[in-house]
């Protein structure tokens, strides 16, 4: 019996483990659906922002404060991963995201819709750590750079369709059926999210006493690089469609769909060579990508260079993001995948919340194109931490 296993083993060995397993499937649908519904809001809260009488400020302050409740959640979802399992910490997180977004519609005023979208941000920051974590434990850990750009793609079609999708919809619809819709997509993956078979990680050897933390060590040198990198995502998401009009540039819509299928194309490659070569073969050349594009953004003459910046934005964003998230898993243990994940998300969170927050105030008193220098100057302080840290790490 011990013969045939060892056969086995040899016959297997030299195969690549597969990726596309039932539970990946789902854990990629499950992310689609409620990236979709996310997605859809994006472009449609600043305009509902406006329409119960919000400034520049306020949209700013909407579109950033539910960043910072999933911030203050994800050390406590990180935890929770690993002591109550992940199936606890992904259903009550998709569950609540459905319940806040589903309200929106009914908020009559912008301080009940603050106090939904912080509502809403515990419900990200549990679903969206538990997603990553739970990717993490299904795919193989020798092709995991490539498997999390495939479950990263997932998100990346979403975004393809979710901000055009929303845009088309307010022109229809009411903001209330708008919102109502965006939350059937988030129990679509609610439903998806039960079905998955969840994997029961071992508690590995302590010699201490457990103690509360609010990070993973191992993975703060390329969660700290990402958030540089998100707070470009902030001033876009926020602002980019009024600074479009503005500027008297149109095609908006293509914008965010050539930034997504730009993301597609990228992931198909950059978690591959990630795994063959490390992250210093698409961090640096992805940060470079996202300076150019936000530099075209503060320029912005016309269309084309709308759309142009667009494609690097995405090719750059594409790279940089899944090679930073395996890098974040990477080395640490196998129970503290979801701490490190709740550290990786955590920045991002903080980035865009920043990013989104302090250009409402960058754009009241130098103007929208500022925005995008701002975010030019942001990334290049990634890019010099990123030397010095490998700097160090060869010294």
């Amino acid at each position: 019996m011990g013969q045939s296993k060892q056969a086995e083993h040899a016959g297997t060995q030299g195969k690549p483990e597969k990726i596309w397993t039932k539970d990946f499937v789902f854990i990629c649908l499950a992310n689609f659906f409620v990236f979709l519904g996310f997605q859809m809001t994006l472009p449609t809260l600043p305009l509902f922002v406006e329409e119960l009488g919000g400034n520049d400020q306020l949209i700013g302050i909407v579109v950033g404060i539910f960043t910072f409740s999933a911030l203050l959640l994800r050390p406590y979802a990180g935890h929770a991963l690993e002591t109550k399992g992940r199936r606890y910490v992904y259903l009550i997180g998709l569950a609540i995201f459905v319940l806040s977004v589903g309200s929106f519609g009914f908020a009559a005023s912008l301080t009940l819709l603050l106090a939904i979208r912080i509502i809403q941000g515990i419900g990200w920051g549990f679903s969206t750590t538990a997603s990553g974590t739970i990717a993490t434990d299904i795919i193989p850990a020798k092709r995991r750079g490539e498997g999390m750009g495939y479950y990263g793609l997932s998100g990346n079609i979403a975004l393809a369709f979710g901000p055009t999708l929303g845009l088309a919809f307010v022109g229809v619809l009411s903001f209330q059926q708008l919102f109502l819709i965006c939350g059937a997509l988030g129990l679509t993956a609610l439903l998806l999210a039960v079905n998955i078979n969840y994997k029961k990680v071992e508690e590995q050897p302590v010699t201490e006493k457990r103690k509360w933390d609010v990070y993973e060590k191992s993975a703060l040198q390329p969660s700290l690089l990402l958030f540089f990198i998100t707070v470009t995502f902030g001033g876009i998401a926020s602002f980019l469609p009024i600074y479009a009009a503005q500027s008297k540039v149109t095609g908006i819509e293509w914008y965010f769909l050539l930034y997504a299928v730009a993301l597609l194309i990228s992931r198909t490659f950059a978690g591959r060579l990630y795994d063959q070569k490390g992250h210093r073969a698409v961090f640096i050349p992805g940060a470079l990508l996202i300076i150019a594009a936000m530099i075209l953004l503060a320029w912005l003459p016309n269309s084309f260079i709308l759309y142009a910046a667009a494609v690097l934005y995405g090719l750059g964003f594409g790279t940089v993001q899944p090679a930073l998230q395996a890098w974040s898993v990477k080395e640490a243990p196998a129970n503290r995948r979801g701490m490190a994940n709740a550290t990786f998300f955590s920045f991002f969170d903080l980035g865009v919340g920043i990013g989104a927050i302090t250009f409402g105030q960058v754009a009241h008193w130098l103007g929208y194109s500022s925005i995008y220098v701002v975010s030019a100057i942001s990334v290049f302080i990634s890019l010099l931490l990123y030397i010095s840290f490998i700097v160090k790490k060869t010294a």
